[in-house]
Order: structure tokens, then C-alpha cells, then sequence
């Protein structure tokens, strides 16, 4: 198996390697030193495939460690910075002990984007999704319901809930989505990376999108 910093050969092996090198013990451990929509597997992702050394030189950028404060006041309850540009979510803990860096899904198209701050108001396991009614007039064939635990739910196993109505931060069984804009306006993350963003975080923890 290659290591995590050779120079991967696809996009989706560079992601996973990343998302590996990422979840090292060193780098999530680091102290910095100085939405409408619901993600959904019905929807195939309009994004064109570009050569991969240019997917290479876009997500290069996307992991550096970043510092809090440019971003936020404080860290009390925790604080997420999600970065849409650069496809990164960023947490520390209140106490800056703890620092992690995931790779994320985000919205296809600026229409399904927002930005500005928010926080966590909710944390759902197994949680169910329904699509939003503008969502249901596009694409009228979807399922009104898909119930937690099912294999092709779009929230993936867990989700934490925004204060802006059906934006969610959640995981995916779609991991091809994750490193593209592939999402109805949630920011979506590898399963393992929210089961352990679930327990750092808590409602009321801050979240900033970029």
C-alpha cells in the first residue's frame, strides 16, 4: 500500500490518502500556533473531472492547518470553520488542546451556498431525511422519506443540525462525493470523520462558513 504522501494516481485515491494522513494521531492532536438542502445520492454531481494535477494543486491548498482566530472571537463550546472553496472543515476544542482537519463535500452551485455564522442546534443519530419542497418540484421522482439506518440515507449515519433550516453537517455512505461539490447545500464528511466530529462537538458549539 502506498504511503499517504506519495503522489497519488487518481482523485479519489489522492482523497483517501489525505483523509488518512489527516487523521494521524500528530495532526489531530495540533495546537495552531499563532444552507436549502440536503446532500443526496439521487442527485448525480454536475461537476466536470479535471486532470488530476490540477486536483492535486487545489486540495494541496485545502489541508494546511489553519489558526481560529482570524475567524472567531473565542472557542467557547468549540468552534467549526467550514471553508467551501478550499472543501476543508476546520474544529478546535474550547480549549485549543484539540484541532481537526476533514475533507468535505459541498454545494453544487452559489445558489445552494450559504455563508455567515451559525451554530450546532441538534445532534441526531440515525438521523431521517426528507427533501426540502423545492427539492420535491425538481425532482419529483425522489422518495418524500428515507428512515435513519437505511443504507442510501443521504445524512449517512449521523448528522449535526445548523440554526439555518435543512443545512445539516453530516456524514456520507457516498464517498465519492466528499472532496466535490456534490451536495443540495450540506456539508458532508467520511462517516468516521463525523462519528468523531459528533463526539468533539456540542449544541451550541460555533460554525463559520466561509
Amino acid at each position: 500500500m502506498p504511503s499517504p504522501i506519495d503522489k497519488p494516481k487518481t482523485r479519489r485515491s489522492f482523497l483517501a490518502g489525505g483523509a488518512a494522513f489527516l487523521a494521524t494521531p500528530a495532526l489531530a492532536q495540533q495546537v495552531p500556533d499563532t444552507s436549502e438542502g440536503y446532500s443526496t445520492p439521487f442527485q448525480n454531481s454536475t461537476e466536470v473531472e479535471r486532470d488530476p494535477s490540477e486536483v492535486v494543486r487545489h486540495n494541496i491548498s485545502s489541508f494546511r492547518a489553519l489558526d481560529w482566530r482570524p475567524y472567531f472571537d473565542n472557542t467557547k463550546n468549540g468552534a467549526v470553520l467550514v471553508d467551501i472553496s478550499s472543501r476543508a472543515l476546520h474544529f478546535w476544542s474550547e480549549d485549543q488542546s484539540i484541532y481537526k482537519l476533514y475533507p468535505t463535500s459541498v454545494p453544487l452551485t452559489e445558489d445552494l451556498t450559504r455563508r455567515g455564522r451559525t451554530s450546532v442546534i441538534q445532534k441526531v443519530v440515525a438521523p431521517t431525511w426528507r427533501p426540502t419542497p423545492s427539492m420535491r418540484e425538481r425532482n419529483p421522482e425522489w422518495p418524500s422519506v428515507v428512515e435513519g439506518g437505511a443504507p442510501d440515507n443521504p445524512l449517512g449515519p449521523l448528522a449535526l443540525y445548523l440554526s439555518w433550516t435543512y443545512y445539516r453537517i453530516h456524514g456520507t455512505h457516498d464517498t465519492r462525493k466528499i472532496g466535490r461539490r456534490s451536495s443540495n447545500g450540506c456539508i458532508g464528511l467520511y462517516n468516521e470523520h463525523i462519528t468523531e466530529l459528533f463526539d468533539l462537538t456540542e449544541v451550541g458549539t460555533q460554525v463559520l462558513l466561509i
